[in-house]
């Protein structure tokens, strides 16, 4: 239902407020303004994922949770479509989520919603030593193959 509101305001929002500025600034610095957060947007949203992807890699090479980082990358990719779709509120929106404190502060948010049920990170599993009284042993024949002989029709699955 929050997703189907969203898709009604956004458009509405940004039909009035290209009205508005449009209608104190003129047509064309209210399109030049469009043109010019679109480009600065995208170098801006290209900086700061440069950053949280060192960030990432960090948090991989400490061994630590990187999910702040990887929800701060998905924030930074958000904020790089509302950028460049054509408008002042997404415009306000993506510019906001490039800033760091605000990207924490929604992760936090965030995170008080989502309820994990289990995480597991650099540990391998175990399996139990192999059993012959289980009945998990099969048992075959094998027949070895001459490595000389060559197929005539090449299949493409072995190496020849």
């Amino acid at each position: 239902m929050w997703l189907l509101l969203a898709f009604i305001a956004v458009p509405l929002i940004e039909i009035a407020l290209f009205i508005n500025v449009g209608g104190l600034i003129g047509l064309w610095p209210t399109l030049l303004i469009v043109l010019l957060t679109a480009i600065l947007g995208a170098n801006l949203v290209k900086r700061e994922g440069a950053k949280e992807l060192l960030r990432l890699r960090q948090s991989f090479n400490d061994l630590r949770d990187p999910s702040e980082n990887l929800a701060g990358g998905a924030m930074i990719l958000f904020s790089g479509a509302l950028l460049l779709t054509p408008g002042f509120f997404t415009d306000a929106v993506g510019f906001a989520l490039l800033i760091p404190a605000v990207r924490t502060a929604v992760y936090k948010y965030l995170r008080g919603k989502v309820k994990v049920q289990s995480f597991t990170y650099g540990q391998t599993m175990q399996r139990e030593p192999r059993d012959p009284q289980r009945g998990d042993t099969i048992d075959g024949d094998f027949v070895e193959v001459d490595p000389e002989k060559r197929p005539t029709h090449p299949s493409g699955w072995t190496r020849h």
